[in-house]
């Protein structure tokens, strides 16, 4: 099993946009596929069209007294289930810093799910807190959506120095471009030379696209209701290459 996780400090640059593509495609080249959608506002469960019908406590599932894989639901495509987001998510922070949580807590609650899951997706908050610490030391790989603009990428930079000071050595980062406009100059200058905060990224990026908007109309990935679109092409495209790069 191998744990994914769609992250950025900066909020509003697609990342639960791509959660849910990523994780749709995943699902569609047969990997059992499981989301957990840790941001409480709950828009992968939206996108999905998935309701937390199981309702949970974060702190029974810090303490371990709540199997998080009971609480996974079948969405309406075959291999992708979801753990939707539940409003008790808010307080996941102050549980995670009582005394025998720590860093490690996630990572423990996932490790039964490797027996029938294939790939686990976080989406996750946009915060560095003890959650988001929580999230890197469980996760395998970081993927980081990244408009081209200087605040983006300045959040980028952030992410790596606290990854660095903390110590997470194991995590592959992986930046991207998203929400591309060339019409934009700053836009097409970045993917013509990458900054080196995008070192080690994939290479693939993706449009800004109203088909992307429209997923919140249709509760569903932009492959399933425009699949010929560049958005459904390059979220595709985003799948191959990190399929490839994690050896799936």
């Amino acid at each position: 099993m191998q744990t994914i996780a769609f992250y950025n400090l900066k909020g509003g640059v697609g990342k639960t946009a791509t959660a849910v593509n990523v994780a749709w495609h995943a699902a569609r080249w047969k990997h059992r596929t499981l989301l957990w959608d840790l941001d409480p506002q709950g828009a992968a469960s939206f996108y999905l069209g998935v309701s937390g019908e199981k309702s949970y406590k974060a702190g029974s599932l810090v303490k371990g007294k709540q199997p998080v894989g009971r609480l996974r639901v079948p969405s309406r495509y075959p291999l992708l289930d979801v753990i939707p987001a539940d409003i008790s998510l808010r307080n996941m922070d102050l549980k995670l810093a009582e005394p025998g949580a720590g860093r490690g807590s996630l990572k423990r609650l996932l490790e039964p799910l490797g027996e029938n899951t294939r790939l686990v997706m976080l989406d996750c908050p946009p915060t560095l807190s003890p959650v988001a610490e929580s999230i890197f030391a469980a996760a395998d790989c970081l993927v980081v959506p990244v408009i081209p603009t200087h605040l983006s990428l300045r959040a980028l930079e952030q992410v790596r120095q606290w990854l660095d000071d903390k110590g997470f050595k194991h995590l592959k980062v992986l930046p991207f471009f998203n929400m591309v406009d060339r019409r934009r100059l700053l836009h097409v200058e970045m993917l013509v030379k990458p900054p080196a905060a995008m070192r080690g990224g994939l290479k693939t990026w993706v449009p800004y696209s109203t088909h992307v908007e429209q997923m919140g109309e249709h509760c569903a990935p932009v492959g399933e209701f425009a699949p010929h679109t560049p958005a459904a092409r390059a979220f595709q495209s985003l799948w191959f290459e990190l399929a490839e790069r994690l050896k799936l």
